[in-house]
């Protein structure tokens, strides 16, 4: 059966705001571009939180599901939200399968959740997952060091740099910020 997939995404904290930006391509399989405009960085929680996912789209979908219940069982507490939903990634039998990461950041932290039921604090406040996310971590730490851009603009910069490089990222980028 063939997979939706294809994305990137980036985010970066740098003084005071966080970004997080995501590309809008999903592709079927690994020839097809599916969907040039899909929205994979989202905002939740009363608009506290901020998210965006890769992976499989079904996967993502759940994996975001999920969160947010994490979420509002938690009062809005996003590391014991991240560590608890990875403890149920590895632990539940269905949800162990899905295959999707996910970044997410609330005014204080900037969190990776993985694949495998990983919960990892990104060092110097930069990172980014997905098909092109090595092209958009890459260009993110060079600007961040570089450049007087704001974490806004370093994460959309990024993406549309991935974009040059990663067949499976396109530059209709959507980004979220606190």
């Amino acid at each position: 059966m063939d997979e939706f997939r294809g994305t990137t995404i980036c985010a970066v904290k740098k003084n005071g705001q966080t970004a997080i930006a995501g590309d809008g391509q999903v592709t079927l399989s690994q020839s097809v571009i599916f969907k040039n405009n899909a929205v994979k960085v989202r905002r939740i929680y009363g608009g506290k939180v901020i998210f965006g996912f890769a992976g499989s789209v079904a996967d993502a979908f759940t994996l975001s599901e999920r969160f947010e219940e994490m979420l509002n069982k938690f009062s809005g507490n996003l590391m014991r939200s991240a560590v608890e939903l990875a403890e149920l990634w590895r632990n539940d039998k269905v949800v162990r399968k899905l295959e999707a990461m996910m970044i997410t950041a609330d005014k204080d932290s900037l969190l990776i959740v993985s694949g495998s039921g990983e919960v990892i604090e990104p060092d110097g406040g930069v990172c980014a997952i997905g098909s092109g996310g090595n092209y958009a971590l890459a260009a993110a730490r060079a600007l961040t060091k570089e450049t007087d851009y704001t974490a806004e603009e370093i994460a959309k910069k990024a993406l549309l740099i991935a974009s040059e490089i990663c067949v499976f990222t396109n530059d209709h980028i959507t980004v979220e910020t606190l």
